[in-house]
């Protein structure tokens, strides 16, 4: 009880039934078209889907520190960031989209439910450009407005409270013990899901896929994402860890990508533009 408490409100400071257990269950491994386990996602509001993301966010960071020494990196990370969410089809989150490097040579990233992304000291040393450093940050943000997760939560007591429509705002900022212990359990789901066995290979290629959509309507390149994947696969078998662990190979994520890309072929190429800056921020 005290871990969960301690979990919750270390979020909040960092911010300033059988159909029910089925349709959790089967979140992750799920048709689109599976009308109960949708109705349990987007019975969660945003507000909500904010303060689970502030628990998960505060557990990634007891494994990881926070790169404070780099300002200037990590406004810059932030910028290319706004420029791809004001491009993209949820460009509003309860409390905004927010980039942090992780002090880490793991070649790694991560998105919260609610806009926290993370980025490993060691990916963003391996970029060779902004626009293979804005594929990854389009990835993640993908993973959160695909509410993947979310769809990580497996816990049916949680379901249960959320479709009875019973958890407030401040019921969540403030749990009482029962709620504490069931949020956390939840946060723990999604831990596991992001930090260890990672996302369905459907999750991934789906996040991939909305990526390139986002980065073309920003203005960069649509072969930023493959371009990045040609990196990691060049750079990962002597990278133990990370992407290595949480996603599909490379491999499978070009050849599921590579058409699409060829149908942008003819949007221009700026890439040019955003050299000088790249270059001065390294």
């Amino acid at each position: 009880m005290k871990k969960a408490f301690a979990i919750l409100i270390f979020a909040v400071l960092f911010s300033s039934c059988v159909h029910i257990e089925s349709a959790w269950t089967s979140l992750t491994n799920r048709s689109e078209t599976d009308d109960e386990a949708d109705r349990v996602v987007n019975a969660i509001t945003p507000e909500q889907e904010y303060v689970i993301g502030r628990a998960v966010a505060a557990n990634i960071l007891t494994r990881y520190r926070i790169v404070t020494n780099r300002p200037a990196l990590t406004s810059y990370l932030n910028l290319i960031a706004q420029a791809l969410i004001v491009n993209s089809s949820s460009p509003e989150t309860f409390h905004g989209y927010r980039v942090a490097i992780l002090d880490s040579d793991e070649i790694n990233a991560f998105a919260t439910p609610g806009g926290h992304i993370f980025l490993t000291r060691g990916l963003i040393d391996v970029a060779t450009s902004e626009d293979t450093l804005a594929a990854v940050i389009a990835h993640e943000i993908a993973h959160v407005q695909l509410r993947h997760g979310i769809r990580a939560i497996r816990n049916d007591r949680f379901a249960q409270v959320i479709l009875d429509g019973i958890t407030s705002f401040a019921d969540m900022v403030s749990p009482n013990a029962e709620l504490a212990r069931t949020l956390n359990d939840s946060v723990n789901e999604i831990m596991g899901t992001m930090v260890t066995n990672g996302f369905s290979q459907v999750q991934e290629f789906a996040a991939d896929s909305e990526a390139q959509r986002i980065l073309v309507a920003a203005g960069y390149s649509p072969f930023a994402l493959i371009e990045m994947l040609h990196i990691l696969e060049e750079v990962q078998p002597s990278r133990p860890g990370g992407f290595n662990t949480t996603h599909p190979t490379p491999a499978l994520r070009i050849s599921n990508i590579q058409r699409a890309a060829l149908s942008h072929r003819r949007v221009a190429d700026t890439r040019s533009y955003r050299e000088d800056r790249f270059s001065a921020i390294r």
